[in-house]
């Protein structure tokens, strides 16, 4: 079994063009997983829109299965606001994708146990779409919507220093903290934290569900949700 450090530095080129913000969610979240003897790999982090492209050409006019909808420009990966992982196996060189692995036999799936970690940290989970969901994909987009990353916006310093309050939470108060299932008409969208009676949910999850849009206006920092019907 490898140790921390050997781990890290397994995923430590795929951290390195990431926003500071998301470097430190994902360094943090291989942390806490190797506390829970989960080895974790980060296998994607900043794509480019050439890469993007490529990918999105897979399935279409090139071969192999479809893995994105998203074209160039289109992905928070594009941006450095995203992350992708797998579960790294006790061989220390392959990795796993199954969602039913209990390698720390605990009797709970590795794979729940790192979503759990990554919503701790502040990252919204591709788990919890509403359609064409995205199971290794974690991302922190600040509010910002993908038209106003194309348009040059970038999260503000509010913004950025709520995110590292979140990340820099100690465990011990984390623990403190109830996670509430939230449903739309039945479905279950996303896993809220219950704080003091309060439900915490990242608001585009819920907007999406209800077929809005959202859109983050940066010189306001106001929120917006339009609904679409």
């Amino acid at each position: 079994m490898l140790n921390l450090s050997q781990i890290k530095e397994k995923s430590r080129k795929r951290l390195t063009n990431l926003h500071p913000v998301v470097r430190s969610a994902a360094t943090a979240l291989i942390e806490r997983c190797y506390k829970l003897n989960i080895p974790i790999l980060i296998t994607q982090g900043l794509r480019t829109i050439a890469e993007q492209d490529a990918l999105y050409a897979q399935g279409r006019t090139k071969p192999g299965a479809i893995v994105t909808n998203a074209r160039g420009g289109y992905s928070y990966h594009n941006y450095g606001l995203a992350v992708d992982f797998a579960l790294l196996l006790p061989n220390g060189s392959s990795v796993s994708w199954d969602m039913r692995r209990d390698d720390n036999n605990n009797r709970i799936a590795d794979w729940q146990e790192v979503v759990k970690e990554a919503k701790a940290l502040g990252f919204e989970w591709g788990g919890d779409w509403t359609s064409f969901k995205d199971y290794p994909h974690f991302q922190i987009t600040f509010g910002l919507t993908l038209t106003q990353l194309r348009a040059g916006a970038s999260p503000s310093t509010s913004a950025v220093e709520a995110a590292y309050k979140i990340i820099n939470r100690k465990e011990e108060d984390l623990k403190g903290d109830a996670i509430a299932v939230v449903k739309v008409n039945g479905v279950k969208i996303a896993d809220g934290v219950l704080e003091k009676g309060i439900t915490y949910v990242p608001v585009r999850i819920i907007a999406e569900a209800l077929g809005a849009q959202v859109g983050y206006d940066s010189a306001t920092r106001t929120v917006e949700i339009t609904s679409t019907h």
